[in-house]
């Protein structure tokens, strides 16, 4: 997912929009995660990097898929974060084939 961010830095409100979560959503996690510290502006304004991004990703999976309360979250971004990150990255190219497939037996259904 990183590789697809092109921009060097985003505003919270696009980082919003990429995770489809809230505002206060991500500074709730920033809060409680301290992998997360995204730069700040002299205008108080949060800029995340890529990495940011990945790492919010992560904490999404965790919270809001895979249902880890933010203690069970935290321990596990903690403990296991490289392995969290390739089981995202499987889980994304299955999710990729999937649609592909799909696509293809729509095809298949019109040519009927």
């Amino acid at each position: 997912m990183a590789s697809d961010l092109t921009k060097k830095y985003y505003k919270i409100k696009d980082v919003a929009e990429i995770l489809c979560v809230s505002q206060p959503t991500l500074r709730y996690w920033e809060m409680e995660f301290p992998e997360v510290r995204p730069m700040r502006s002299n205008a108080n304004i949060r800029y995340y990097t890529p990495d940011d991004i990945e790492t919010l990703r992560i904490i999404h999976y965790l919270v809001k898929i895979k249902g880890l309360k933010i203690e069970a979250a935290r321990e596990q971004m903690r403990l296991n974060r490289s392995n969290i990150s390739k089981r995202m990255d499987i889980i994304d190219r299955l999710s990729d084939v999937r649609d592909e497939l799909e696509m293809m037996l729509k095809s298949l259904e019109k040519r009927r």
